[in-house]
């Protein structure tokens, strides 16, 4: 195991090191929160848009699908705090660290998958045309590899 796995460098204990890694998952979790909340706000108003009922039963579907994977991103990004709040006095802060990480990788993925689903709805809507595949399909390539594959591909250098 290298040292930038084991945390060596550090002095602290084992209960300063899941208060500190609990409390950098919250904080980062108030960087995201504020994303998937304004694009909830955007879904939730879309239907009282006056084009709204013009709509194709594609583009239908793809707002809801949206506003659900919307909905899930919210839920699980917030769920750690929650999980936080409802177990802290349990003495258990690894399991809530180890859950709250889980919800957050899950919640990011959810929030990403909503992101390209707006800007699928958006495209089709502007241009009907391969220019919706082109751009959703790049906008979830962009998430997937600045998201995922470029921190795992570090970790598994690393490892």
């Amino acid at each position: 195991m290298s040292d930038r796995k084991s945390g060596a460098g550090r002095h602290e204990t084992e209960e300063e090191r899941l208060d500190r890694n609990l409390m950098e998952l919250l904080q980062e979790l108030r960087v995201a929160i504020p994303g998937v909340q304004v694009l909830f706000a955007f879904l939730l108003v879309v239907p009282f848009n006056q084009r709204f009922p013009d709509i194709t039963n594609f583009q239908q579907t793809i707002y809801f699908v949206t506003l659900l994977l919307a909905t899930g991103a919210t839920a699980f990004l917030i769920a750690p705090t929650v999980h936080h709040r409802v177990q802290f006095r349990e003495q258990d802060k690894e399991r809530i660290v180890v859950a709250a990480n889980r919800f957050a990788i899950v919640g990011l993925a959810l929030l990403a998958a909503a992101m390209t689903g707006a800007i699928l709805l958006i495209t089709d809507m502007l241009y009907k045309s391969t220019t919706v595949t082109i751009v959703a399909a790049a906008v979830a390539v962009m998430f997937f590899v600045l998201w995922y594959a470029v921190p795992l591909r570090r970790s598994m250098l690393d490892s």
